[in-house]
């Protein structure tokens, strides 16, 4: 009888913990690569319509990296908040302070309400990269207006804003391809610090810089075997 109770024990934890892991609700923080036309917050920029952007093929939200992802996994997407050509920081194009539609500013939109979603996507730094937006350095507390016109002590600013408001999500990372060195290798050293997961992307297909249908394609296929193992 001990034995039976025990085994019937350890089933409902086990079963307990699996409820807890399992990944229902997702939301998505990123840049043009993630918006498309009506599927995002109203005012926010989008670079993806129902007609082409110059020769990119991505013309219907279906073929869209998130859509596939959250397709295939049967996720909810509670909310998408990207912005076409967001930096993470404060600092845009040609130095423009943009601490209104930064990834820093939006970021509270995603987390540290009555309800986190189960999964936050953090599609991020593109725009930090083409922009030259100022690098700075990792600084992990006590940041000023200044620090987060940099790109790394934002980044920071950013994750310990998502690991402390949504502490019971999973926080991944998705790094494009083709980025400054600097950005790429910083993000994954803020993740590390954060323990938030970073997945670096390979192989993508681009038209116009941004991901075409066999692009998105490509995307949602390493994020969803990268979410297997989390």
């Amino acid at each position: 009888m001990r034995r039976i109770f025990l085994f019937a024990l350890m089933t409902l934890i086990a079963a307990t913990s699996c409820a807890q892991n399992e990944i229902r609700t997702v939301a998505v923080l990123g840049d043009s690569y993630s918006t498309f036309d009506g599927y995002i917050p109203e005012g926010n920029a989008a670079w993806y319509f129902t007609h082409p952007q110059g020769e990119n093929d991505v013309v219907k939200v279906e073929d869209t990296w998130w859509h596939r992802f959250c397709a295939a996994g049967d996720y909810e997407l509670v909310l998408n908040e990207s912005w076409s050509g967001s930096t993470i920081c404060n600092s845009g194009y040609d130095s423009v302070p943009c601490p209104t539609w930064s990834f820093i500013a939006r970021m509270k939109n995603v987390a540290g309400g009555a309800d986190d979603p189960d999964l936050i996507l953090v599609f991020g730094g593109t725009n930090d990269s083409w922009a030259n937006s100022p690098i700075g350095e990792l600084k992990f507390s006590d940041w000023t207006e200044e620090d987060l016109m940099n790109y790394l002590p934002a980044c920071c600013y950013m994750l310990d804003y998502l690991t402390k408001e949504a502490p019971d999500s999973k926080i991944v990372c998705i790094i494009n391809s083709e980025l400054k060195p600097e950005i790429t290798q910083g993000q994954i050293a803020a993740c590390a610090h954060y323990g938030a997961h970073s997945l670096l992307l390979k192989d993508i297909e681009k038209i116009w810089g941004h991901p075409s249908v066999k692009g998105m394609a490509a995307i949602c296929g390493q994020l969803t075997e990268f979410v297997k193992g989390l």
